[in-house]
């Protein structure tokens, strides 16, 4: 029997649980790996995305935090999609900036919350980073922390409303002077281009 949702979305998932997301993500499509440590996670993305490619970092604590943003970004390696959409006019290259973010070769982030039964859930105030996921990039990979793990989809938007949403209108306020809002959902059931969407399941907390 699935065990009841945590209240505070905070605690990680034991190895049991880590084990039945990881099967059901996989009888879903997608490639799983669970790793120990998000800096385990920081090296595998280094080896799954060759350099030259297009690369994407949608809005994700967890990479911010990690580092795995800077590593995309910043370090000349790949061809970084976001540094340069910040550099265009948005008033006279919006069309340009929303085709160019929309098919990337590579997709990186993270979900708000994945399912026990194998979904993940994906919240988002601009909806930038929705397209790509949802299979407008070639190859899609989350970075997921352990307390990220729901029994299933009711739970997972509880997570997305009464967690993540508080704690990332606090980081919009800081960042921008105004709250966040839950403007768009994606849900992604399945995949079902072989090898497209690959989730890093950790067994540690990361980002919300």
């Amino acid at each position: 029997m699935i065990p009841a949702p945590t209240t505070s979305f905070t605690e990680p998932a034991t190895g049991e649980r880590l084990e039945r997301t990881a099967a059901a993500l996989r009888a879903h499509g997608f490639t799983v790996e669970i790793h120990d440590t998000l800096a385990a996670a920081r090296g595998r993305v280094r080896e799954l995305i060759p350099a030259g490619v297009s690369v994407f970092t949608g809005a994700s604590e967890t990479l911010r935090l990690s580092g795995i943003e800077a590593d995309l970004n910043t370090s000349g390696r790949y061809d970084a999609l976001k540094p340069r959409a910040v550099a265009m006019d948005r008033a006279t290259q919006a069309d340009q900036i929303r085709r160019m973010l929309a098919t990337p070769d590579v997709e990186i982030g993270s979900v708000a919350a994945v399912t026990e039964t194998g979904s993940l859930v994906i919240a988002s105030g601009s909806g930038s980073q929705l397209p790509g996921y949802a299979g407008g990039a070639a190859r899609a990979i989350w970075i997921v922390g352990a307390q990220k793990v729901v029994p299933d989809l009711p739970a997972a938007l509880r997570r997305v409303e009464e967690h993540c949403l508080p704690l990332e209108s606090e980081r919009a306020m800081r960042v921008y002077g105004t709250p966040s809002a839950i403007t768009r959902l994606l849900v992604l059931n399945a995949e079902y281009q072989p090898d497209r969407g690959t989730v890093l399941l950790l067994r540690e907390a990361a980002g919300f």
